[in-house]
């Protein structure tokens, strides 16, 4: 096969309309456009969810709640997750966590929490830390250092 021979897969492309090509294309005089109005004129037509004066949905729904532009969003992370993908002595940090495959995604940090047991002895090195997971990390013989 040569460049030359290439092709596209069969029914994978279909050709452009050509509109106001004469009568005998089937789309000449209105060109598909159909009789008058406005959507028949030239730079016619509505704007996105215009409905033609009557009082559009997005205005007929009730509003709800609110963005806090203050609000943080963190990596959950608990300790039962750590004791399986670490070895005792290890240090957990945000790319640690990403190279074992733990957090995939990282907006305002890393939360470590503190459901499940840990009996290896750790130091975390993340953004925010639980109460509790930071009493089993002290309490397994590790280090709990919030960056």
């Amino acid at each position: 096969m040569k460049l030359h021979e290439l092709k596209p897969a069969e029914g994978s492309t279909k050709s452009r309309k050509r509109v106001g090509r004469g009568n005998g294309s089937g789309l000449g005089n209105t060109a598909g456009r159909g009789d008058k109005g406005q959507k028949a004129r030239s730079g016619g037509g509505v704007r996105p969810g215009f409905e033609g004066g009557q009082m559009p949905i997005m205005r007929r729904i009730p509003k709800r709640g609110f963005t806090n532009n203050f609000g943080r969003e963190y990596s959950i992370v608990n300790v039962c997750d750590l004791e399986e993908r670490f070895e005792s002595g290890a240090e957990v940090s945000i790319e640690s966590l990403f190279a074992v495959g733990l957090v995939n995604k990282v907006k305002d940090g890393v939360k470590v929490l503190g459901d499940g047991d840990l009996t290896k002895s750790l130091t975390v090195r993340v953004q925010k830390v639980s109460k509790t997971a930071a009493e089993k990390i002290t309490a397994a013989g590790g280090k709990v250092e919030v960056e």
